[in-house]
């Protein structure tokens, strides 16, 4: 990967000296294109330019600005018109985004003159954007140094309901500045806030190990409004920045842009620096290389027996919070093999009926508490500060994931924090699980760390990351609370009625809602990790262990998705089912951003266990 340039440590600009470049700036134009007749008038006044520069050295979080009025109206709304009819949109989702977009205008030049008769307006916009004239004036606001002209990096994206990009610092390659022109339609109507896709910037805090990240809530959101274009200089620790999810859909709304970067000066460039220095920090596309876990080691292993029963004490304890049935030697032996064989196990209605009772009621007034659940959101993106009152904080940072943690409190906690507390702090970390895990895995937990885990609709995820050199056991316990519709599907064992056979699976089992658990091959180094698909919502690759005779749930069968191969697993949200999953060293993981259109939060009690191998010996009887 190439490296980015540090930003050089150019001298403040006097006014005069300012102004004097502007000047020559404006009144040396060499080329014999009237790129100027493009922009709105006033842009390049001397003027201007000076406010817009000094509004830019004195924002926060990091330095940006925002340029009102860019274009002539008439010729943004000819390639407004331009991008709806001619050009084709590509859906395209991943485990940071989801968006509508176009290919790489740069592209266009290699069209044939009848294509491009098509796109007279777009062609103007594109030159003038690249044009030496705006580069200039791009320098002299930001003072980013010297930006390339023939390496154009840009392309339309249309957000839709549902679309949205989360946290990162766009530090790739040689990029220099960001920049989005918004467009959005429908063609003068105001873009109201509550439809979402606003532009989120993040302040900075230093983080553990001293490197800056970003604070799990954005300071300052920018909605879309017409002809405005924001820019700013691209840095790796300082230039976190998301789109919220567009939440508005029908009546031809959508968050409509384009949107690219200007790079340095390439080679053969005025400015162009051979020698760049290597910047010192990683960008947020570094960071996500692999995660740094801390884990809590066993006091002692000479308690395992992974190929012999579990013992009475054990079953005593587990059996205050588990379903019998997975007690029973003979569905251990079954399960162990299973999993042995296919390296993942879905285990359905694992916890006792006793406690599901209380967890499922009190989990959903947990959301209606707090002003989470649909019915009362109807579709809205929730505010920062929903769902971190009481027991329940915001864990970031969001360049990675964010999600709710259970902490300590003196407040009087719910029924169901009672209940994931216990889970997350007794047993899952007991004795008697890790033996239990030990026989159905054939393997051997050595440390553990385990958590309970909220996210909230429109606001939470987690991006894929992974383990290095290392192998892990993953064992995430769904507790998401499933729609009437869903639940009726699922009652009565687990057997469906002839006549819902055929029906369309809805909500979080359709994939609509986001939130899908999903395992992917690791990535070439050279590649960008955000072109990867997040896989296919709809595909549950996962060895369903519910046709067991010992249990009464239903029988399922995975399928592969063909059209994505680096998409190794995918797991929709559900309630009360325990996911085993033995994760390959540099195997990415991510839990996909959970819309804000979800009936609730997606709650789950999530453990990794370091593992030992067991040699094969002759299996228990």
């Amino acid at each position: 990967m190439a490296h980015v340039r540090e930003r050089s440590h150019s001298p403040e600009l006097s006014s005069d000296s300012l102004l004097k470049r502007l000047k020559t700036t404006h009144y040396s134009l060499t080329s014999t294109v009237d790129h100027e007749s493009c922009f709105y008038p006033g842009l390049f006044e001397p003027e201007n330019v000076q406010q817009l520069h000094q509004a830019y050295a004195g924002s926060e979080p990091f330095k940006y600005a925002i340029v009102e009025k860019l274009f002539q109206n008439d010729l943004l709304k000819n390639v407004k018109d331009e991008c709806m009819n001619e050009l084709s949109f590509t859906e395209k989702e991943t485990d940071i985004y989801k968006v509508n977009q176009t290919g790489d205008l740069a592209s266009l030049s290699y069209l044939s003159e009848a294509q491009l008769a098509l796109f007279p307006n777009l062609l103007a916009l594109r030159d003038a954007l690249y044009s030496s004239e705006f580069r200039k004036f791009i320098q002299v606001i930001t003072g980013c140094g010297s930006l390339s002209g023939t390496k154009q990096d840009m392309a339309v994206n249309s957000y839709t309901q549902g679309c949205h990009l989360l946290n990162h610092d766009d530090v790739i390659g040689t990029r220099r500045v960001s920049y989005i022109l918004y467009m959005p339609l429908p063609y003068g109507e105001e873009w109201k806030k509550e439809w979402g896709g606003a532009l989120e910037l993040y302040p900075v805090q230093p983080g553990i190990d001293g490197i800056p990240e970003p604070e799990a809530a954005p300071c300052k959101a920018i909605p879309p409004s017409w002809n405005q274009f924001i820019f700013f200089e691209v840095q790796p620790g300082k230039s976190f920045h998301s789109v919220e999810e567009v939440v508005v859909g029908g009546d031809g709304k959508a968050r409509l842009s384009i949107s690219g970067w200007f790079h340095a000066a390439q080679e053969g460039e005025e400015g162009y620096q051979a020698d760049q220095a290597v910047p010192e920090l990683k960008s947020s596309r570094e960071q996500l290389t692999s995660s740094s876990t801390t884990f809590v080691a066993y006091p002692h292993s000479d308690s395992l027996y992974p190929d012999g029963p579990l013992r009475r004490e054990y079953i005593s304890y587990l059996s205050k919070f588990l379903n019998p049935v997975y007690l029973q030697t003979r569905t251990m032996k079954a399960l162990m093999a299973r999993f042995v064989a296919e390296s993942n196990i879905e285990l359905h209605h694992f916890l006792s009926a006793s406690l599901v009772s209380k967890l499922e009621p009190d989990l959903r007034r947990a959301d209606q508490a707090d002003g989470l659940d649909g019915a009362t959101r109807q579709g809205r993106i929730p505010p920062h500060t929903a769902g971190v009152s009481g027991a329940w904080s915001a864990r970031g940072p969001p360049h990675k994931w964010r999600y709710c943690t259970l902490q300590k409190t003196t407040e009087p906690p719910r029924e169901s924090d009672t209940i994931l507390r216990q889970l997350q702090d007794e047993v899952f970390p007991s004795d008697a699980f890790r033996a239990w895990l030990s026989i159905l895995t054939k393997l051997l937990p050595l440390s553990y760390t385990v958590e309970a885990r909220r996210f909230r609709p429109g606001l939470d995820y987690t991006l894929a990351t992974s383990e290095g050199e290392e192998s892990r056991l993953d064992v995430v316990l769904g507790l998401t609370p499933q729609v009437e519709a869903e639940e009726n599907e699922t009652r009565s064992n687990g057997k469906l009625k002839a006549n819902e056979e055929d029906e369309e699976p809805r909500g979080w089992q359709a994939g609509e809602w986001g939130g899908w658990e999903c395992y992917m091959a690791p990535h070439d180094e050279e590649d960008d990790p955000a072109v990867y698909r997040s896989g296919s919502s709809k595909t549950h690759q996962v060895n369903d262990a519910s046709g067991s005779r010992d249990h009464d749930g239903d029988t399922g069968a995975g399928e592969h998705n063909e059209e994505d191969e680096s998409t190794l697993l995918t797991v929709q949200p559900s309630f009360n089912t325990l996911l085993l999953v033995l994760r390959d060293e540099n195997v990415m993981r991510f839990v996909k951003y959970v819309s804000a259109a979800a009936a609730g939060s997606r709650w789950d009690l999530c453990a990794e266990f370091n593992v030992g191998m067991v040699q094969d010996d002759e299996e228990y009887s």
